[in-house]
């Protein structure tokens, strides 16, 4: 997948490629039941369309000159059976089609969904959101409809070519001759169109890829849009993008539908061929209700032809999503267990860092070889200025991201040996952008213990403080709120957040900025539930508020990847160092 922002299309520079059709027909495979009465009940219809021309044929040239009233009124009743019959099929076919389908798009979005949860922070960091989403919803989508109906049409379509043309070779081989020599004109039109047609399809994906992107961004910002008044402008950029996708979709159509007229055309001039040669040349072997059926014949003979180019047309297409949704499977997963992992087994939380040097980018290290050693239930706080490093540490320890070289131990035992499930099951993660999920208080508070009771989980946000808001709420712990959490105060959703963490009875903690967003008032609550909180663990507190950390047993100050210093607060203040500078920056600011 491209690394871009919403605004730069998204190239498909691959060319046609049938074993990304081939891979995803292990699909297909699952529903093989229902495409095969789908294909029956389309068979089933086509024969039954095939056959009224002849029952017509039949009543002008024999019932109806022979007054055979009889015969005549049977062939009504046959015309109706028949019509019926052909509707029953083709609803049954739409069922089995539209069962197939959804089948189809919810296990291709199981498996996206599915990997997409175990693929690394960083896949998330240099993507915009809305061109992954793009791929899950409106690209299955687009595949799942050619893998049903567009599958088994290309095959009908070109069943019913064979029978009609055996039909109309049957009925008169002649004349099926004037019908079939449209066919190279077409076929050179369409190799004419091929490669407009893709390109455009292309650029309509890519202009509604980079509309999605925007609009997903833009929802996720919207308060920040309103606080600097920006909605103009980004109705600017809104409306940009969303004429794009539409001028872009129009040239899309407009090149499809040029097949119509052609096919129109063709349609028309074999149709009077078929009078002046039938006239010229059959004149005295040739009955009315031949030429009528043959005129019937030679138009349903180039829909189906039509049908094909335009399924043709969406292989294409559905070949280049197809690219994309498989590059989203095949996408690393970086951090991941080991063939070789073992369950950690509970742990005391000992924590050290052994060498480490870690890096984002190639040759561009955020750690360079780190060293400390944490003691089970020990206290330590990460100081410093952004980006020197100390998110990065809390999420090495978590092992979200994979180490260059060196080694975290957790009780001694080299955590890249062991599972990830294990590990960050003993952990309890409180990081600095604070999610609140969809659905009650109570359910977000045991999001992280589904076993946990109601009472377990109010005694956890009654020892943060937050069983105090929480019961002022309209519903209590029963209040529902949205996965934006509008409801709630920046600080009621971290303190919401603690309650989450404190459920989980982590070996080892970690607060990553866990208190930026409270009040005074709040924090000096929070500190003495934290201090209750910290008993017996191991935590890691990342924050810039000197109050928040003051207490801890460690203070490290990181700088440029590195351990400047190490020490509690009264050491570091001895030393005047970098901590002392930032300790008297902060009095002095306040």
């Amino acid at each position: 997948m491209a690394r871009n922002k919403y605004n730069v299309d998204e190239t498909l520079e691959n060319k046609f490629d049938i074993s990304q059709l081939v891979r995803s027909l292990f699909y297909v495979k699952r529903y093989k039941k229902l495409f095969v009465a789908a294909f029956c009940f389309s068979m089933i219809s086509i024969f039954c369309g095939l056959l009224l021309p002849l029952f017509t044929q039949n009543a002008i040239d024999e019932y109806i000159p022979n007054k055979d009233v009889k015969s005549l009124l049977i062939a009504g009743v046959l015309i109706i059976i028949t019509v019926i019959a052909q509707a029953i099929c083709n609803k049954s076919r739409s069922r089995a089609t539209a069962k197939a389908g959804q089948g189809i798009i919810r296990d291709i979005r199981r498996d996206l969904f599915v990997h997409l949860q175990d693929l690394p922070f960083d896949y998330f960091d240099s993507r915009p959101h809305g061109k992954i989403l793009v791929r899950v919803v409106n690209y299955v989508n687009s595949v799942s409809d050619f893998l049903t109906n567009g599958m088994i049409n290309m095959i009908l379509e070109g069943l019913s070519l064979l029978v009609i043309a055996g039909f109309m070779l049957y009925m008169h081989p002649g004349l099926s001759l004037v019908v079939f020599s449209g066919i190279p004109v077409f076929v050179i039109y369409l190799f004419a169109i091929k490669g407009v047609q893709r390109k455009a399809w292309q650029m309509q994906a890519n202009k509604s890829s980079n509309y999605t992107a925007y609009l997903a961004e833009s929802i996720n910002g919207e308060r920040v849009t309103q606080s600097f008044a920006r909605e103009k402008h980004n109705s600017g950029i809104n409306q940009e993008l969303s004429i794009e996708a539409k001028n872009a979709f129009m040239k899309a159509v407009t090149v499809n539908h040029s097949i119509w007229p052609i096919t129109l055309m063709l349609t028309k001039v074999t149709n009077y061929a078929l009078y002046i040669i039938g006239i010229l040349y059959f004149r005295e072997s040739l009955e009315v209700g031949v030429i009528i059926a043959m005129t019937s014949y030679a138009s349903r003979f180039w829909q189906p032809i039509q049908n094909i180019s335009s399924n043709y047309n969406q292989l294409i297409n559905t070949v280049s999503y197809l690219e994309r949704i498989f590059q989203l499977m095949d996408e690393p997963v970086t951090v991941t267990d080991e063939p070789d992992a073992v369950e950690l087994p509970e742990i005391q939380g000992d924590v050290k860092f052994d060498h480490v040097v870690f890096e984002y980018e190639k040759d561009c290290p955020v750690l360079k070889d780190v060293s400390f050693h944490a003691k089970a239930g020990e206290s330590i706080a990460l100081v410093g200025p952004t980006g020197a490093g100390k998110s990065t540490i809390v999420n090495l320890v978590s092992r979200f991201y994979n180490i260059k070289s060196g080694a975290v131990l957790i009780d001694d035992f080299d955590i890249a040996k062991a599972t990830l499930k294990s590990i960050r099951s003993q952990m309890g993660i409180m990081l600095q952008d604070t999610f609140i999920f969809s659905g009650t208080i109570m359910e977000n508070i045991r999001y992280g213990r589904l076993d946990a009771t109601d009472e377990e989980c109010i005694a956890a946000a009654k020892q943060v403080y937050a069983d105090d808001f929480i019961q002022k709420l309209p519903e209590g712990y029963n209040t529902q709120v949205n996965e934006r959490g509008d409801v709630l105060s920046a600080g009621q959703r971290q303190l919401l957040s603690f309650a989450r963490t404190l459920l989980s009875n982590p070996k080892i903690l970690i607060l990553d900025e866990a208190t930026s967003s409270i009040d005074t008032n709040t924090e000096l609550l929070v500190q003495e539930g934290i201090k209750q909180l910290l008993k017996n663990r191991t935590s890691f507190i990342v924050a810039h508020r000197i109050s928040t950390i003051k207490g801890c047993d460690r203070i490290m100050y990181i700088n440029d990847g590195q351990i400047a210093e190490s020490g509690n607060h009264y050491e570091l203040m001895e030393k005047k160092g970098h901590y002392y500078q930032l300790y008297t920056s902060q009095l002095t600011n306040e």
